[in-house]
């Protein structure tokens, strides 16, 4: 990508924000260039100028903006899981996001309907869900090293079966509406790593 200036790396920014909202509160389908264009009070030149492969790329910028997002909103905790407060602060952190959340899974539905027709919008989601359980190892790590969870436990297996966890959760509260099974499969994660203690 180019090198944009700040501003606009700025304007850049405040399309993709736009656009990002416009698809949580109408969804991709019933979301037009146009509707874009509205929200972020920017001329279709510019909005071509920032995005000039179209729809596709603004959507995959979108794509990628919503997956920073699930990330930086479990911070600082997730960066941290050096303690059991801090594994409990982390699982109410994930809660908080998808309830408040709803049912609509921005990221979801972005990369669903893109991943058809184009394999970057599977890229976004193989690399949110790789940096997600690499801290999640991470914690597990820590807590090995300070001999609170078994050294047989590996790491980035236990990482990946809470990950699994974490999504077959939100894709029944997509569902549902419900964050019961989220938070029954992070629970039990949880206990998991406390009864395997060193």
């Amino acid at each position: 990508m180019r090198t944009l200036t700040p501003k606009g790396e700025a304007t850049r920014r405040r399309i993709v924000e736009g656009a990002a909202a416009q698809i949580r509160e109408n969804g991709v389908v019933d979301t037009t260039l146009d509707d874009i264009r509205a929200r972020t009070r920017t001329s279709k030149s510019q909005l071509f100028h920032y995005f000039p492969g179209g729809r596709e790329e603004l959507l995959l910028a979108v794509a990628r903006f919503e997956a920073g997002k699930v990330l930086d909103d479990q911070q600082p905790y997730l960066g941290d899981l050096t303690s059991w407060d801090a594994w409990t602060a982390w699982r109410d952190a994930v809660v908080d996001r998808y309830r408040s959340q709803g049912r609509r899974c921005p990221l979801h539905v972005l990369t669903s309907q893109l991943g058809s027709v184009t394999p970057a919008a599977q890229a976004v989601t193989t690399e949110l869900m790789r940096q997600w359980q690499d801290e999640i190892a991470a914690g597990v790590r820590h807590m090995q090293s300070a001999g609170e969870v078994s050294r047989t436990l590996p790491p980035d297996r236990t990482a990946a079966a809470l990950l699994a966890g974490i999504q077959g959760g939100v894709v029944i509260q997509m569902s549902t509406g419900s964050t019961a099974h989220l938070e029954a499969a992070l629970d039990a994660g949880l206990a998991y790593l406390r009864t395997a203690g060193g």
